[in-house]
């Protein structure tokens, strides 16, 4: 079993457009023997987003029923810890991004496989990740 945090953009297209996401890590994501995880930076991710009109309408939606929806994904919620927040403020990465800073912390320190395909992340050798 293999526990995979899913970026922000792939949690809206899981939901959204699920034909957005490579076949395969569909099928890894859908194996119920792997589990999910949607951390909280995601939610405040989305719901800036929104607050500023940067979301199309379709992923707007979601926002509202954030918390139900990540359920609908089988995935749980991950909290950001101080532990996660120092971290993701220490890290020696160029990337400014504080959403993604965050992400990579809670995979580094979860031990958890993030999916994602933010082409920083992925170069990021610290974060183990899956192309979405």
């Amino acid at each position: 079993m293999r526990t995979y945090l899913l970026d922000t953009h792939v949690v809206l297209w899981l939901l959204a457009e699920p034909d957005s996401i490579d076949a395969s890590t569909r099928e890894t994501l859908a194996n119920p023997e792997n589990s999910l995880a949607v951390s909280a930076a995601s939610a405040m991710e989305v719901a800036t987003k929104v607050r500023l009109g940067k979301l199309p309408s379709p992923y707007a939606a979601l926002a509202q029923a954030w918390g139900a929806r990540v359920l609908d994904l089988r995935a749980r919620e991950l909290a950001i810890t101080s532990e996660h927040a120092i971290l993701a403020g220490s890290l020696t990465w160029e990337h400014r991004d504080p959403f993604d800073r965050f992400l990579a912390a809670q995979a580094i320190i979860e031990n958890v496989t993030l999916v994602t395909r933010d082409s920083a992340l992925e170069e990021f050798s610290e974060v183990a990740t899956l192309r979405a």
